[in-house]
C-alpha cells in the first residue's frame, strides 16, 4: 500500500504555526514511507475563504520548503463531483431529503437545551411518507446508523469509540444546493486515495461522522492521527496575545524556515534527548507512535535559541539569500559594500535574527552623520584626538587593505602611544560604525573599506573638534 496523507487547511486566514505544525507531521510521514502528500484547499466556506488567505498558505508552505505531490486541489471546483455522490446516496437511501423549517429546528433546540439534552435533529424527515415537492426548499441528510458504534484506533491517542446514538443526521448538502465541509472531506479522502489522516485534535468530533459516511460508500478507510493542541506559555491555547503566531510573521520576524521547522517538530514529538535535527533526520526518525497525547506550549525562547544555532551554522551563503530579503524590506542598496555572505560570518555570533542583522549591518554600506549618543559621549572626547589621528596616518598608509594588515595598524598606534588597545579601539569603533558595539573592530574596518573608514575617521576627528569648541565656548 503506498502512503497518502494530506494538508487540508481552509482559506480563512494565514497558515498558523498549529496548521503548519500539522502539515509538517503529514509531510515528514508521507516522506518517512516514501509516498504522496496532497495539499488541499477546503474552501467550502464561501463566505470566509479569501484569495488572500490561499496565497498566504501557499507562500507559508514553500517558504518552509514543505513540497506537495498533488494539488493543490479546490473543493469548490468539486462541487459536481460532490452533489454526483449525493444524488447517488438519495438513490440508495444512504441519505435523505429533509423539508424542516429553520423556525421548527430552532424551536426543538430550544427545546431540547431546555431540557438539560444535547441539540440534535430528531429524525422527522427520516422516515417521512408525507409527499414533498422536490422543488421545495429542503436539505439533504445523511442517513447515520441508529445502533452500534464507531470505533477507530488512533494513531495517536489509541482506541476511541463513539456511540452512534450521540450522533444526528448530518446535512450534507444545503438549501441552496451546496455540499457540506463533512461531506466534502469524505469523497475527497476517497477519491485521492488518503491512506492516513494527521489532523488536531479539534477534529476528533468529526471522524465519527466521517468514517460513517465512508463506510455508507463503500469507501476504504483511513487510519486516523488527532494532534493535541499548542498553548501558549501562559497555558492557554495559543492565539493572537501570544505574539507572532502566522508562520509568515517568524518570517518577517527574522526567523530561518530551518529554525521553525525544527521547533515545531519537536513541539510534540521526540527521538530520545535530540532536540536539533536536520530535515532528513527528521524524515529519517519520525513517527506516529513518538507523537505525545499532551498538549505542547510553545517557548519563544527555546525558539529564538534555535534560530541563532542555526544562522551560526548553515552555511553563510544560504543565509545571506535570507538576510538580502531583510535588507531590503530595511530600504538599503548593499551594492557598494561588502558581500552579505561577509556580512553573515561577521554577526552571526552577535545577532538571534535575521531582522536584527539587517538593522546592525547598515553602517557597512551607508554613511551616517550621527552617532549614538552615549557611545560618542563616552569615546569621541578630546582625549580620543591623538588615537583617531595616528590610527588615520597609519591606516591611510596601508597598501594591504587585509584584516590582519589593520590590525596591526592599531597595535602599532596603541604602542606608539603607550595606551591600551582599548583606548584606540574603542573610538575608532564608534568612529567607523556610529556605534558602541560591533564585530571585532580590524574585521569591522576591512568590511568598510579603505576609502569610507578614512572618510569616517575624519568626520570623527571633526565631531571632536566641534565638540572642544563647544566646551571652550
Amino acid at each position: 500500500m503506498k502512503i497518502k496523507t494530506r494538508f487540508a487547511p481552509s482559506p480563512t486566514g494565514y497558515l498558523h504555526v498549529g496548521g503548519a505544525r500539522t502539515a509538517l507531521y503529514s509531510w515528514l510521514f508521507t516522506r518517512h514511507y516514501d509516498g504522496d502528500f496532497v495539499l488541499r484547499i477546503e474552501d467550502t466556506d464561501l463566505e470566509r475563504s479569501t484569495k488572500e488567505a490561499i496565497d498566504a498558505i501557499m507562500e507559508g508552505m514553500s517558504w518552509l520548503s514543505l513540497n506537495w505531490d498533488e494539488g493543490p486541489y479546490f473543493q469548490t471546483k468539486r462541487f459536481d463531483r460532490y452533489n454526483a455522490v449525493i444524488d447517488e446516496m438519495l438513490e440508495k437511501g444512504t441519505a435523505y431529503r429533509c423539508y424542516c423549517s429553520k423556525e421548527r429546528l430552532e424551536e426543538l433546540r430550544e427545546q431540547q437545551m431546555a431540557k438539560g439534552e444535547k441539540p440534535r435533529y430528531d429524525g422527522k424527515c427520516r422516515d417521512c411518507n408525507t409527499h414533498y415537492d422536490v422543488t421545495e426548499p429542503h436539505v439533504v441528510r445523511f442517513r447515520n446508523p441508529q445502533e452500534g458504534s464507531v470505533v477507530f484506533d488512533d494513531r495517536i491517542r489509541g482506541p476511541i469509540e463513539i456511540s452512534n446514538d450521540e450522533l444526528d443526521d448530518l446535512i450534507i448538502r444545503r438549501t441552496d444546493g451546496s455540499p457540506t465541509y463533512n461531506f466534502c472531506v469524505v469523497v475527497d479522502d476517497w477519491d485521492m486515495e488518503i491512506t492516513h489522516v494527521i489532523r488536531g485534535e479539534d477534529h476528533i468530533n468529526n471522524t465519527p461522522r466521517q468514517i460513517n459516511i465512508l463506510k455508507a460508500l463503500g469507501a476504504p478507510i483511513p487510519e486516523y492521527a488527532h494532534v493535541s493542541m499548542i498553548l501558549g506559555d501562559d497555558g492557554k491555547k495559543l492565539s493572537k496575545r501570544h505574539g507572532a503566531v502566522s508562520v509568515m510573521q517568524y518570517r518577517d520576524d527574522g526567523y530561518l524556515p530551518e529554525a521553525l521547522l525544527n521547533y515545531l517538530v519537536r513541539l510534540g514529538w521526540s527521538h530520545g534527548d535530540q532536540e536539533i535535527f536536520t530535515r532528513e533526520e527528521m524524515v529519517e526518525f519520525f513517527s506516529l507512535d513518538a507523537i505525545s497525547k499532551s498538549a505542547s506550549a510553545f517557548n519563544t525562547e527555546k525558539l529564538l535559541w534555535l534560530n541563532h544555532h542555526y544562522i551560526n551554522t548553515l552555511p553563510p551563503e544560504y543565509v545571506a539569500v535570507h538576510l538580502s530579503w531583510h535588507i531590503h524590506e530595511q530600504g538599503f542598496n548593499t551594492r557598494n559594500g561588502p558581500q552579505l555572505v561577509e556580512i553573515v560570518k561577521l554577526l552571526a555570533e552577535r545577532c538571534k535574527t535575521l531582522k536584527e542583522m539587517a538593522l546592525a549591518c547598515r553602517y557597512f554600506y551607508e554613511d551616517f552623520s550621527s552617532y549614538d549618543e552615549d557611545a560618542a559621549k563616552k569615546h569621541l572626547r578630546p582625549i580620543a584626538r591623538q588615537p583617531l589621528e595616528t590610527v588615520l596616518e597609519k591606516l591611510s598608509q596601508l597598501t594591504d587593505w587585509s584584516i590582519a594588515a589593520i590590525h596591526k595598524a592599531i597595535q602599532d598606534t596603541a604602542d606608539q602611544l603607550s595606551v591600551g588597545m582599548g583606548k584606540v579601539g574603542m573610538p575608532l569603533r564608534v568612529a567607523v560604525t556610529g556605534m558602541g558595539q560591533s564585530p571585532s573592530v580590524d574585521a569591522t574596518i576591512h568590511a568598510i573599506g579603505r576609502t569610507r573608514t578614512l572618510s569616517r575617521i575624519q568626520q570623527a576627528l571633526h565631531y571632536i573638534s566641534q565638540r572642544e569648541a563647544n566646551i571652550n565656548q
